[in-house]
């Protein structure tokens, strides 16, 4: 699968996962968001942090989110679990004028489509100064909770904002998540980093591309379509 762009065809939507992609892993602005899961389970289920972080990884890898997990299992209130594992510094991120660039090159409509929450998006969006180029932010709730890799969150974004999936191009880092993209007919570019490798048994033949840059990727891209 190629690094580096090949013609895409006719894009009109761009869909970034958010955490991790959106904004590098080394940014350091996910594990805010990883320690507070611990110690929200922790406080409300009565368990040491310890205890605490092998359920949440359980549940994440069971259920698409621990959250999800909390819900099933612990008739947990997910908002009050969204406000507080996204109440982090937001500062460690910085405006990025490169990525910024990028995304104004790229032609047609542009969305978040995260598995957090839409005001945790805002933040994210505002400090890397990109917030102007969103069309739209599609967040758990807007997926009544039901997380990616369920295929049900694609079908109403999709359909909330008008996409055709053949001419859209999803982003993300963990690579299961594109899953549903493909199947739908997208384009999908899987931005690799060292935390996210595929397993020796999993299948990624689903990532048309994969990049461990997500700017030079959509820097390379034509952006103009002259290929389709």
């Amino acid at each position: 699968m190629p690094d580096k762009p090949e013609p895409v065809g006719r894009v009109e939507a761009w869909i970034f996962d958010l955490d991790n992609t959106l904004y590098p892993a080394s940014a350091s602005l996910f594990p805010q968001i990883d320690r507070r899961m611990s110690a929200f389970i922790a406080g409300a289920l009565n368990l040491s942090l310890d205890d605490a972080l092998t359920l949440q990884k359980q549940y994440y890898w069971k259920y698409g989110t621990t959250l999800r997990g909390l819900m099933l299992n612990h008739d947990i209130e997910p908002d009050a679990f969204l406000e507080y594992v996204h109440d982090i510094d937001h500062s460690v991120l910085s405006p990025d004028t490169r990525l910024d660039a990028a995304l104004a090159r790229l032609p047609g409509r542009k969305f978040i489509h995260t598995n957090g929450s839409e005001r945790h998006a805002v933040m994210v969006a505002d400090r890397l100064g990109v917030s102007r180029h969103f069309s739209g932010i599609f967040d758990i709730r807007a997926s009544n909770y039901m997380p990616k890799p369920e295929p049900e969150p694609y079908a109403a974004l999709v359909a909330r904002h008008g996409i055709t999936p053949g001419q859209a191009v999803m982003f993300e880092d963990i690579h299961r998540n594109l899953k549903p993209a493909a199947d739908l007919g997208m384009t999908t570019v899987w931005v690799r980093h060292a935390e996210n490798a595929a397993k020796p048994n999993e299948d990624t033949s689903h990532c048309r591309f994969i990049t461990h840059d997500l700017i030079d990727w959509m820097e390379n891209v034509d952006p103009a379509n002259r290929n389709s």
